[in-house]
């Protein structure tokens, strides 16, 4: 039983920064999607979507992306994705924030996708949150953000 719980805990603090650590799911899902079809057909992007409550806090700072991109690479297999993609969806939904482009791209458990932006971004974890403006790179929140999104992204701008 000690065995089982040591290999559990490794297994859980190894996060999404490991390719391998899961088996095949055949509803992995690799490519550009759509935010609500992302919600609608994965259950638990759906539920961190309803639960998720942001802060005033962070609708306000979210709102200084206007105008920019923001390019996601994420994988439907992935904790991390799983808990930080719907909340900046429903960030973005409740702030009301107009973007040039939202460009949400899953990855295969190789972290790779038939675009290959994984390339063109150097993905090496998940999700990976790009900023951009135009096509210059203003900042990138990976796996999990320092403070909160809203406000990692903020200071992107004011950079």
């Amino acid at each position: 039983m000690k065995t089982f719980l040591i290999a559990l805990v490794l297994m859980v603090s190894m996060g999404c920064s490991s390719a391998n650590e899961h088996t095949a799911n055949p509803v992995d899902y690799s490519g550009v999607i759509s935010g609500s079809q992302l919600i609608a057909d994965y259950p638990q992007f759906q539920s961190m979507y309803n639960s998720y409550e942001p802060s005033e806090a962070e609708i306000t700072a979210i709102k200084s992306i206007e105008g920019k991109s923001l390019m996601v690479l994420f994988g439907t297999w992935c904790h991390d994705s799983e808990r930080e993609v719907p909340r900046l969806l429903k960030l973005l939904d409740l702030a009301q924030v107009k973007l040039v482009n939202l460009s949400l791209v899953g990855v295969d458990r190789n972290k790779q996708e038939p675009g290959n932006r994984h390339s063109q971004f150097a993905l090496k974890y998940t999700p990976t949150i790009i900023l951009l403006d135009g096509d210059k790179e203003l900042g990138r929140v990976i796996e999990k953000p320092q403070v909160s999104l809203g406000e990692d992204l903020e200071t992107f701008v004011s950079n």
